[in-house]
């Protein structure tokens, strides 16, 4: 049986913007106070984990111990089978020290060229934290392919050439209500709130 969260505050052990946005609005209904890491100005720790587990529960084990307050974090990527499973975990770190993931997207597309499969899933783990030391984590993947150039301008990271099973627009052109029915994240979290907030 996980552990319920019966707290007001969480921490979001992230320093990406757009994933904050993201979380904060599925956390929305359950009228929970969300502060970053950023604002706490709690360090971003180093993800030396070799699976998106591993990342992510050390992301949220660091906030909950330093803000004594429980914390939630994400650890998320593009997964393309024809690059071996690259990015995967580092994913964020093929945008480089600037975050450009116009760098990263087109390090996908050239390492694709001359390859027929052009399919990839977005895993994302989401990890919550008690400062105690208690973890619960849980896994949501989303498959699709990948297109080339880049359409649309909402979403962030690799959203932009995803295009999601059975649909035509990238989650970069999708409108955020629609992505969030179906993301990766999304589906992370209905099994984190189906676990840790409902009420029995």
């Amino acid at each position: 049986m996980a552990r319920r969260f019966d707290g007001d505050r969480l921490v979001i052990a992230s320093h990406n913007q757009g994933k904050l946005g993201e979380i904060a609005d599925l956390l929305r209904p359950f009228g929970v106070a969300v502060e970053s890491a950023a604002a706490l100005g709690l360090p971003e720790p180093e993800e030396t984990g070799d699976t998106f587990e591993a990342n992510a529960d050390l992301k949220s084990l660091a906030a909950a111990t330093e803000s004594g307050l429980p914390a939630l974090a994400d650890d998320s990527g593009v997964v393309v089978p024809a690059l071996g499973g690259a990015p995967g975990i580092y994913s964020a770190r093929w945008a480089g020290p600037g975050k450009d993931f116009m760098v990263a997207m087109r390090k996908v597309e050239d390492g694709l060229k001359g390859q027929d499969d052009r399919s990839a899933h977005f895993v994302a783990v989401l990890s919550l934290a008690w400062p105690d030391g208690h973890i619960e984590h849980f896994r949501g993947e989303v498959h699709g392919h990948l297109v080339w150039p880049p359409r649309g301008d909402r979403g962030f990271g690799y959203d932009p050439v995803f295009v999601p099973e059975g649909g035509r627009l990238t989650f970069g052109e999708m409108d955020p209500a629609e992505k969030h029915t179906i993301s990766h994240r999304a589906r992370a979290f209905a099994q984190l709130v189906d676990a840790c907030f409902r009420k029995e």
